[in-house]
Formats: C-alpha cells, structure tokens, sequence
C-alpha cells in the first residue's frame, strides 16, 4: 500500500507551486500597473531575478523533500514523493487546461 502521507504531502507540494505561479502570473499580468512603465535596465533585470528565484522556489518545493529523502536513506519513498508530485502536477495542469477550454 502506498504510503498516505506521501501523497498528501505531493498534493500540498503540488498544489502550493500552483498558487505561487498563478500568483506570480498575476503580478507579471498587473506590473505595470503596480510598478509603472519600466525604464532602462531595472526592468529586465528584476524580471530575470524573479524568474531565478521562482525558480529556486518552485524546485525547493517540488524536489526538496523528496532529495532529502533519498539522501536520508529512504530511497523508495523519495522516488515515489517525486513521481506523486509529478502527477499531482500534471493533474493540476490538465485540470486547469480543461477549464480554460470549457469556460469561456
């Protein structure tokens, strides 16, 4: 039997990168707003450092326990937090698609 709290540990992983890319999404979506119009080399240059550490944050999230784990000694369950992880994202991601498709 798979172990429950891996999954519902993959699940909140996976449902906490969802919130932060919608929420960075709407920050990307409402900056000008926010911030004015970007003159000179800030602009680009704050938007690639958001795009380093979002992606620092997004890997701590979907591989940090996970590395941790297999490290730990507790292989199988690492891989399996992974790959449980994984697909709670593809179902997030199919799930969302879906929505966008069927409500216009």
């Amino acid at each position: 039997m798979v172990n429950q709290k891996l999954i519902i540990h993959a699940l909140l992983s996976s449902v906490a990168v969802a919130v932060y890319t919608t929420a960075i999404s709407w920050l990307l979506m409402n900056g000008e707003n926010l911030f004015g119009k970007m003159i000179g080399i800030m602009g680009p240059a704050m938007i690639l450092m958001l795009f380093i550490v979002s992606a620092l944050i997004t890997s701590l999230l979907v591989f940090g326990r996970p590395i941790y784990l297999y490290f730990d000694g507790q292989k199988k369950e690492g891989v399996q937090l992974l790959f449980w992880t994984v697909g709670w994202l593809v179902l997030i991601v199919v799930v969302s698609f879906m929505v966008m498709i069927f409500v216009k």
